[in-house]
Formats: C-alpha cells, sequence, structure tokens
C-alpha cells in the first residue's frame, strides 16, 4: 500500500507546448482543447503589450508594465521570455514546476523561440507546432482580425516565414486548414500521452 501511494505522489505531469505563427488559429484551438480537457493546467503568458479585442487579464494574459516585467528577469521567475513585434511575454517557471509536480499536465502557448529555450529546460515536454496551409491563407487570416496595421501584419508575416523554417524542430506538426480536425489531432497527440488524463 505504501508503494502504491509512493508511486501516485512520484507521478509528474507532461508539458505540452503549443506554437505557431501569430494567425494560425493556435489560441482557438488551446481555447478549445481546454473546455474539452478541463483537467489539464494552462500557464498564462505574462506580456507587456495591451489586450486585444476582448482578452482577458488574467484569462488571456497578465497584461503587465515592463518595469513588472523586467523585476521579473532580475528575480529569476520566468522559465522563458521574449521580446516578440516589440512587446515582452514570459512563462511563469513556478507555475510550470509546482503543476507538474503535482501530477497535473500543463499546456502552454508560445512562440518559436520559448518553444526552443523550454525544450532544453524541460527536454521531455511534447511540442506541437501549428502550422497554417499556406502564407496567403495566413495571410488572409491575419487582415480578417482587423486589429493590425498594415506595417504589423507585414512584420508578422515575416515572423512566420522564420517561425515556419524551425517546423522540423518540433515533435508534430498540425496544418490546420480545418479547425475541427486540427482540434481532433491535437486530442489524439495528449490522449496517447495521457490515455487516462
Amino acid at each position: 500500500m505504501a508503494n502504491i501511494q509512493l508511486q501516485v505522489m512520484a507521478k509528474k505531469g507532461h508539458l505540452f507546448i503549443i506554437s505557431g505563427p501569430s494567425g494560425t488559429g493556435k489560441s482557438t484551438i488551446v481555447r478549445a482543447i481546454l473546455e474539452r480537457r478541463p483537467q489539464l493546467g494552462y500557464s498564462i503568458s505574462f506580456t507587456t503589450r495591451p489586450p486585444r479585442g476582448d482578452e482577458e487579464d488574467g484569462a488571456d494574459y497578465y497584461f503587465i508594465s515592463e518595469e513588472s516585467f523586467r523585476k521579473k528577469i532580475d528575480a529569476n521567475e520566468l522559465a522563458e521570455w521574449a521580446e516578440v513585434h516589440g512587446h515582452l511575454y514570459g512563462t511563469s517557471a513556478r507555475y510550470i514546476e509546482e503543476t507538474l509536480g503535482g501530477g497535473q499536465d500543463v499546456l502552454l502557448d508560445i512562440d518559436v523561440e520559448g518553444t526552443k529555450r523550454l525544450s532544453n529546460r524541460y527536454p521531455e515536454a511534447i511540442s506541437v507546432f501549428i502550422s497554417p496551409p499556406t502564407m496567403t491563407e495566413l495571410e488572409k487570416r491575419i487582415n480578417r482580425r482587423g486589429t493590425d496595421s498594415a506595417e504589423i501584419i507585414a512584420r508578422r508575416l515575416k515572423s512566420a516565414e522564420v517561425e515556419m523554417a524551425q517546423i522540423h524542430c518540433y515533435d508534430h506538426v498540425i496544418v490546420n486548414d480545418d479547425l475541427a480536425e486540427a482540434l481532433l489531432k491535437l486530442e489524439t497527440i495528449i490522449e496517447k500521452v495521457c490515455p487516462n488524463g
């Protein structure tokens, strides 16, 4: 009986890293998978950028000042951080350590650079790249959002090309041509790793 309890206590959670260019629909996929699998922990990133559309503080991101963000860097509170399109983004090290240590699986939605850093820190992490069907389709999706200037859209598309070149670094690639199909593929990946979770 004591051995069984020790085995249960020693079970560590799995870390799933979801990444891909802006506009591929990864946030939509992540929200949908969390609704289907509420037992998954979700690490909400810190960012210095302002909220977009109906984004909420504490639900989509923790929106903080650059000064507060820099303090987190100095205090070594971030598992990874990066500057993307002129704004800072980072992942809480404490949240990941405590949640995985407690045996709960964790899902992260972060950029390609963040994925590299976290994969080095957590080599057992499962990385999934969400890809657009084509760059033309990606441009249409970003334009449809109506939240960015032409200059920012051009920057996002240039970043997307750089990110797409890193696709070979991921454990899995899902082309988001059809949302329901992409969601099913991600669920299948998670199910293989966590059949009862």
